[in-house]
């Protein structure tokens, strides 16, 4: 008898799925469920308390995560003294999401407010480094009329 064939994509994954690497990736763990509600998938502990590997689900996605190894070339952004990604997140209520990560340990970078292209949206700095974009998509906007609006902002 023939095995099913497997998935390409698993179960309840989607094609991009961000992986990120922190110095205390336990502690990281920790906060991202107190500012964005994660729950824990699951967690692969190393040596000295390390993690290996770990998933968490925020709202429908996965976000993957592994504790710093140098020895591999695995730095986070506090040890590379930045980050030029930021993670997008979607939520039903941005003021709220982003009180929460404030109240978790986030600082503010950018203060929540509403944008031409139809999100309100803010972003954070978590603790460990990684830098998160937040939203709420309050309108739909056309193409022209977000075209407008930044020639708008260009002239000011």
């Amino acid at each position: 008898m023939s095995q099913p064939a497997v998935m390409p994509i698993p179960s309840g994954m989607h094609s991009l799925t961000p992986h990120l690497i922190c110095g205390g990736a336990a502690d990281a763990i920790g906060f991202y469920k107190a500012a964005f509600g994660a729950v824990e998938m699951s967690r692969l502990p190393g040596p000295a308390g390390k993690v290996m590997h770990a998933m968490l689900r925020i709202g429908d996605s996965t976000l993957m995560m592994v504790d710093e190894n140098p020895e591999c070339g695995m730095l986070g952004p506090k040890s590379l003294k930045g980050s030029p990604v930021v993670v997008h997140l979607y939520v039903e209520n941005v003021d709220k999401t982003v009180a929460q990560a404030v109240a978790a340990g986030a600082k503010i970078t950018m203060p929540v407010a509403d944008m031409f292209w139809g999100d309100r949206y803010g972003q954070l700095e978590d603790p460990f480094g990684h830098r998160w974009s937040v939203a709420t998509h309050t309108h739909d906007v056309t193409a022209e009329e977000m075209r407008q609006a930044m020639a708008k902002m260009q002239t000011i």
